[in-house]
């Protein structure tokens, strides 16, 4: 199972990304491909698509863009897809930080909902998309167990 994160500028310039990073490596979760970026309006608008016409989403955009970020995949073969989102998800925690719990990334980093730390695919469809926005498949590492 791959998924996508993107770990968001007001993480990067805090200085987050090792910590968040080691989040999944403690659940067991492996990088299989990790880059550092600073996104254009035409790439965050690709992979935010689905919010279009929402009223955060120009807003959503210039926060994705006004600052680097770092973009990583992340595997697991040891879980099911839906099992590997689900976990992925679970320790990202709820998308408001005021409402995400203790213990999770957000819930012990984030500050309020424009700020909110990461980006986590929340699907196996989503996964899919998202991934070859950003990586192409010779970029991704395989483990051999």
């Amino acid at each position: 199972m791959k998924t996508l994160i993107i770990i968001r500028p007001d993480s990067v310039l805090r200085g987050l990304v090792g910590e968040i990073l080691t989040r999944f490596e403690k659940h067991g979760i492996r990088i299989a491909g990790l880059k550092v970026m600073q996104l254009d309006k035409e790439i965050a608008g690709r992979l935010y698509e689905i919010h279009k016409g929402k009223p955060f989403y120009d807003s959503l955009l210039n926060t994705m863009i006004e600052s680097p970020v770092v973009i990583a995949v992340l595997d697991t073969d040891v879980l099911d897809n839906q099992s590997a989102i689900a976990l992925v998800r679970r320790i990202v925690g709820a998308t408001d930080p005021s409402k995400a719990e203790m213990g999770t990334i957000r819930g012990d980093f984030g500050l309020r909902i424009d700020m909110n730390i990461i980006h986590a695919s929340d699907s196996v469809e989503a996964a899919a998309r998202e991934i070859p926005i950003f990586f192409r498949k010779e970029e991704l590492v395989k483990y051999k167990c």
